[in-house]
């Protein structure tokens, strides 16, 4: 007789062939309707599911967990980051917790260079005149900014995705700085011609573009606070495709509001889904709905990832994205 299968709760809508392949291999609920649990929906599901396949919008922290049904053994996240997650409690618990990192290293790198060029080429200002009722015309000084060719490039948080971003930097003849937790290796850093600082703030108060790269963890929350934001080069501009509570908005709303940065191009917000109002309508900044790794291609290979690591743990093997909280 064929063992069980395991009880799956999906927490949001999920691409079709993720999901028709779930149907066939699990015992899966699906939420349809694709709207956020609500945290008593959230604690009914961890409750009556033996896999929890959770998003990022959906915070599991130490008081939700300990209401978790005693069948509960993984939450298999859909996505790369797990900082929603409080992964040592869910350990001390017997759950294990897996994620989805490498597929969306392309897409988020993508995004990065496409911030990087709309801020200093001034692509929100050219859309709003775009879209009104007339255009004059081409102007030899109308909408000039500046290229990002020679600019010095510093990335903060150099992991899989802040290479992909230096590689296609480099692409564009910026020069790659970075500072990490751990130097990269002599080799990886010839190939990507990147300069490495031991120091983020003598870093910072050289670059022309700084990049956010960064996993959001305790070390990290507010790495750019307003102390470091004054170090910055009144031509800087900022681009975050990790996580909002990196920047602390507050002090990046001033110093842009003052003219000490140049702009900022964000993808994600330190409260999301709330947007610090500041922030909104300066034309010098451009605001992403967190769409950095939204490809179709990016989402199928998350919900394979999630569908692999459920599929491995329930066969009684070691899932191949478990996540501990020494990685955090």
């Amino acid at each position: 007789m064929p063992a069980p299968k395991p009880r799956v709760v999906v927490t949001r809508r999920l691409p079709e062939p993720v999901e028709t392949r779930m149907r066939e291999l699990f015992d899966v609920e699906l939420n349809l309707s694709d709207e956020k649990m609500s945290e008593a929906q959230l604690v009914d599901a961890l409750q009556r599911a033996d896999v929890l396949v959770p998003t990022v919008t959906d915070k599991i922290d130490q008081r939700m967990l300990a209401q978790a049904g005693e069948n509960l053994r993984l939450i298999a996240n859909y996505g790369a980051g797990v900082d929603h997650i409080d992964v040592a409690t869910a350990r001390e618990r017997g759950i294990m917790v897996t994620n989805t990192p490498g597929v969306l290293t392309e897409d988020t790198a993508d995004m990065t260079m496409a911030l990087m060029l709309a801020v200093p080429r001034r692509l929100k200002e050219g859309l709003a005149v775009m879209d009104a009722p007339e255009w004059d015309g081409w102007s030899p000084m109308a909408l000039l900014g500046h290229r990002i060719t020679g600019k010095r490039l510093g990335i903060l948080g150099m992991g899989r995705i802040g290479q992909a971003v230096a590689r296609r930097a480099r692409a564009f003849g910026m020069q790659i700085h970075y500072h990490n937790r751990r130097r990269l290796h002599r080799h990886h850093e010839e190939g990507l011609e990147a300069t490495y600082w031991a120091s983020i703030d003598q870093m910072l108060a050289r670059m022309d573009y700084i990049s956010v790269n960064c996993p959001a963890t305790p070390a990290t929350f507010h790495l750019l606070n307003a102390r470091r934001l004054k170090l910055l080069k009144p031509g800087a501009i900022i681009v975050n495709t990790s996580r909002g509570e990196v920047i602390d908005e507050n002090a990046l709303a001033r110093e842009i509001q003052s003219g000490a940065i140049a702009g900022a191009g964000l993808d994600v917000f330190e409260r999301e889904p709330a947007v610090n109002p500041k922030l909104k309508g300066l034309p010098n900044v451009v605001l992403l709905p967190h769409m950095g790794s939204a490809t179709e291609e990016g989402r199928i290979e998350m919900g394979e990832k999630v569908i692999i690591n459920i599929k491995t743990f329930a066969d009684g093997h070691r899932p191949p994205d478990q996540v501990t909280p020494s990685m955090i």
